[in-house]
Protein backbone atom coordinates (compact mmCIF):
# COMPACT_ATOMS: atom_id res chain seq x y z
CA UNK A 1 0.00 0.00 0.00
CA UNK A 2 1.47 3.34 -1.07
CA UNK A 3 1.99 5.85 1.71
CA UNK A 4 2.79 9.54 1.39
CA UNK A 5 4.03 11.53 4.36
CA UNK A 6 4.46 15.31 4.12
CA UNK A 7 6.70 17.43 6.30
CA UNK A 8 8.30 20.85 6.29
CA UNK A 9 5.33 23.09 6.87
CA UNK A 10 5.41 25.92 9.36
CA UNK A 11 4.96 29.63 9.91
CA UNK A 12 6.93 32.19 7.97
CA UNK A 13 6.73 35.89 7.18
CA UNK A 14 5.77 37.12 3.75
CA UNK A 15 8.75 37.02 1.41
CA UNK A 16 10.22 34.03 3.18
CA UNK A 17 10.78 30.45 2.02
CA UNK A 18 9.84 26.93 3.01
CA UNK A 19 10.60 23.53 1.54
CA UNK A 20 8.00 20.81 1.79
CA UNK A 21 8.90 17.13 1.54
CA UNK A 22 6.76 14.13 0.66
CA UNK A 23 8.31 10.80 1.57
CA UNK A 24 6.89 7.86 -0.37
CA UNK A 25 6.84 4.17 0.47
CA UNK A 26 4.92 0.97 -0.08
CA UNK A 27 5.22 0.45 -3.84
CA UNK A 28 6.97 -2.35 -5.63
CA UNK A 29 9.74 -0.67 -7.58
CA UNK A 30 10.62 3.00 -7.14
CA UNK A 31 9.18 6.45 -7.31
CA UNK A 32 8.88 5.90 -11.06
CA UNK A 33 5.98 3.56 -10.29
CA UNK A 34 4.07 6.71 -9.42
CA UNK A 35 3.71 8.26 -12.85
CA UNK A 36 2.52 11.65 -11.75
CA UNK A 37 2.92 13.37 -8.39
CA UNK A 38 1.52 16.69 -7.35
CA UNK A 39 1.11 19.21 -4.57
CA UNK A 40 -2.35 20.50 -3.78
CA UNK A 41 -3.42 23.02 -1.19
CA UNK A 42 -6.62 23.97 0.54
CA UNK A 43 -7.25 27.12 2.51
CA UNK A 44 -10.17 27.44 4.95
CA UNK A 45 -13.39 28.09 3.08
CA UNK A 46 -11.79 27.54 -0.31
CA UNK A 47 -11.70 24.67 -2.76
CA UNK A 48 -8.66 22.47 -3.07
CA UNK A 49 -6.32 23.58 -5.84
CA UNK A 50 -3.36 22.02 -7.54
CA UNK A 51 -0.20 24.10 -7.35
CA UNK A 52 2.59 21.96 -8.85
CA UNK A 53 3.08 18.56 -10.44
CA UNK A 54 5.86 16.45 -11.87
CA UNK A 55 5.98 13.51 -14.24
CA UNK A 56 8.38 11.26 -12.40
CA UNK A 57 9.68 9.50 -15.50
CA UNK A 58 10.82 12.48 -17.57
CA UNK A 59 10.78 15.17 -14.91
CA UNK A 60 8.30 17.41 -16.71
CA UNK A 61 6.85 20.01 -14.37
CA UNK A 62 3.56 21.89 -14.19
CA UNK A 63 2.60 24.92 -12.13
CA UNK A 64 -0.50 26.87 -11.34
CA UNK A 65 -0.31 30.47 -12.52
CA UNK A 66 -0.54 31.68 -8.94
CA UNK A 67 2.78 30.07 -7.99
CA UNK A 68 4.71 30.10 -11.26
CA UNK A 69 8.15 31.61 -10.78
CA UNK A 70 7.98 31.25 -7.00
CA UNK A 71 7.51 27.50 -6.38
CA UNK A 72 9.68 24.66 -7.68
CA UNK A 73 8.68 20.99 -7.62
CA UNK A 74 11.39 18.34 -7.74
CA UNK A 75 12.08 14.72 -6.87
CA UNK A 76 14.97 12.81 -5.34
CA UNK A 77 14.88 9.36 -6.86
CA UNK A 78 17.39 7.89 -4.44
CA UNK A 79 15.29 9.02 -1.48
CA UNK A 80 11.92 8.39 -3.15
CA UNK A 81 10.92 11.86 -2.05
CA UNK A 82 9.02 14.71 -3.66
CA UNK A 83 9.79 18.32 -2.76
CA UNK A 84 8.16 21.70 -3.10
CA UNK A 85 10.47 24.67 -2.71
CA UNK A 86 8.38 27.72 -1.97
CA UNK A 87 10.01 31.14 -2.27
CA UNK A 88 8.68 34.69 -2.06
CA UNK A 89 5.76 33.42 -0.02
CA UNK A 90 2.63 35.51 0.22
CA UNK A 91 -0.17 35.59 2.78
CA UNK A 92 -2.46 34.01 0.18
CA UNK A 93 -0.23 30.92 0.11
CA UNK A 94 -1.49 30.06 3.58
CA UNK A 95 -3.14 26.63 3.38
CA UNK A 96 -2.86 22.97 4.18
CA UNK A 97 -0.59 21.43 1.58
CA UNK A 98 -1.10 17.86 0.40
CA UNK A 99 1.06 15.51 -1.61
CA UNK A 100 -0.72 13.26 -4.12
CA UNK A 101 0.34 10.48 -6.46
CA UNK A 102 -1.09 8.25 -9.13
CA UNK A 103 0.14 4.99 -10.63
CA UNK A 104 -2.60 4.97 -13.30
CA UNK A 105 -1.91 7.92 -15.54
CA UNK A 106 0.66 10.46 -16.60
CA UNK A 107 0.57 14.17 -15.86
CA UNK A 108 0.06 15.15 -19.48
CA UNK A 109 -3.69 14.74 -19.30
CA UNK A 110 -4.06 17.61 -16.86
CA UNK A 111 -2.28 17.19 -13.53
CA UNK A 112 -4.48 19.35 -11.31
CA UNK A 113 -7.60 17.22 -11.30
CA UNK A 114 -7.94 15.68 -7.86
CA UNK A 115 -9.76 12.49 -8.98
CA UNK A 116 -6.70 11.49 -11.02
CA UNK A 117 -4.84 10.71 -7.82
CA UNK A 118 -5.09 7.48 -5.91
CA UNK A 119 -2.86 8.31 -2.98
CA UNK A 120 -2.84 11.31 -0.67
CA UNK A 121 -0.80 12.36 2.31
CA UNK A 122 -2.18 13.74 5.54
CA UNK A 123 -1.13 17.31 4.81
CA UNK A 124 1.22 19.86 6.31
CA UNK A 125 0.18 23.37 7.32
CA UNK A 126 1.82 26.44 5.83
CA UNK A 127 1.05 29.82 7.39
CA UNK A 128 2.40 33.03 5.91
CA UNK A 129 2.01 36.23 7.89
CA UNK A 130 2.05 39.63 6.22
Amino acid sequence: RVQLVESGGGSVQAGGSLRLSCATSGYTYSIYSLYCMAWFRQAPGKEREGVAAIGTGVGSTYYADSVKGRFTVSQDNAKNTLYLQMDSLKAEDTAMYYCAATARTYCTGGPFQGPLYDYWGQGTQVTVSS
